[in-house]
């Protein structure tokens, strides 16, 4: 190793205008790196605003995507919801029928009359006065065609408060 370290400082007495080069070259290189640092630490600001405009810009782009997006998401959902309400309307409509068809066909197996056979008969015995009033001369009368009001519902007679305890039957006794 001593034979090697004296080689190479005999060769460095030989070439000193190589190793000042060399070194002189490496002085080079560090302030080139330095000189980039220092622009990069200068731009860096520059390039960081701009990355924080481009990435707003983005944000906006994608927000505007994004809203679009639920809008349409939120125009199908309304309609199968209309869609959907429609069908149920049309269930509905066809479960009522079918209730009133039946409720009819028992109600006229019970031999209670409809509300057809109702007019039916109205309009029959309408004819019926108006031949009787012909046949008598007179002229026909009128007849209201509104539906009665509902009754009331009726009252006990005032007599049967103000019976007597002795009006009761009397109760058969129990011989002993």
């Amino acid at each position: 190793m001593v034979k090697k370290l004296q080689k190479m400082s005999a060769d460095k007495k030989t070439a000193p205008p190589l190793a000042s080069a060399v070194k002189e070259s490496a002085q080079q290189i560090w302030l080139a790196g330095l000189g980039a640092f220092s622009k990069a630490q200068e731009e860096g600001g520059k390039v960081f605003e701009t990355l924080v405009k481009e990435g707003l810009t983005i944000q906006r782009k994608t927000q505007a995507a994004a809203e679009e997006k639920i809008s349409e998401a939120t125009s199908k959902m309304a309609n199968m919801a209309t869609d959907i309400q429609s069908k149920a309307g049309h269930q509905w409509d066809k479960l009522e029928n079918i209730f009133e068809e039946r409720v009819a066909k028992a109600l006229n197996k019970l031999g209670v009359p409809s509300a057809k056979d109702v007019d039916a008969l109205t309009a029959r015995i309408d004819e019926l006065n108006k031949s009787i009033q012909k046949m008598n001369g007179k002229p026909p009368a009128a007849r209201k065609t509104e539906k009665p009001a509902a009754k009331a519902p009726a009252k006990k007679p005032a007599s049967t408060a103000a019976r007597p305890a002795a009006a009761k039957r009397p109760t058969a006794r129990k011989s002993a």
